[in-house]
């Protein structure tokens, strides 16, 4: 009898053992709860601190989001060596994997020169287009700045 105990015993730990390894196995492959582009148009550098501010609140409460950044027209200075105030937090969120995309139109209409723009981020040919496709594979829009 003893013996048969210590055998549901064992039968009973590996289940509960096989269950917490493929719970853990689904967090770490989930899929992102969300998909959020944001779009960033203004220059104005408490905008960017707030956006930052933003996507480090979103990552804290749901982890998986995916996000993503463009920034165009006024909005490009987030992303330019020299003007930006937020390059020291922007690396460890692009290490999160937010996506930071600068807009080649932008970059050409304000003359920026193209190797200003921060090591990580990357490049969309235009804005508008970048965010609309995005739009149209599920992802959920956001204003950002004023």
């Amino acid at each position: 009898m003893k013996s048969f105990f210590n055998k549901v015993s064992v039968v009973v730990l590996l289940a509960l053992f096989s269950f917490t390894v493929k719970a853990q196995s689904n967090l770490n492959n989930q899929k992102p709860e969300h998909k959020i582009i944001f779009q960033l148009t203004s220059g104005d550098t408490t905008a960017h601190k707030q956006l930052i501010k933003q996507f480090n609140n979103i990552l804290s409460v749901s982890p998986t989001t995916k996000i993503e950044v463009v920034c165009h027209g006024a909005g490009l200075d987030m992303l330019v060596s020299g003007k930006t105030i937020v390059e020291d937090k922007i690396k460890p969120l692009a290490e999160k994997g937010v996506v930071f995309n600068a807009c080649e139109f932008s970059i050409k209409e304000r003359k920026v020169d193209r190797s200003k723009i921060i090591s990580v981020s990357g490049f969309v040919p235009a804005g508008i287009v970048e965010i609309v496709s995005k739009q149209k594979q599920g992802w959920s829009y956001i204003k950002a700045g004023n």
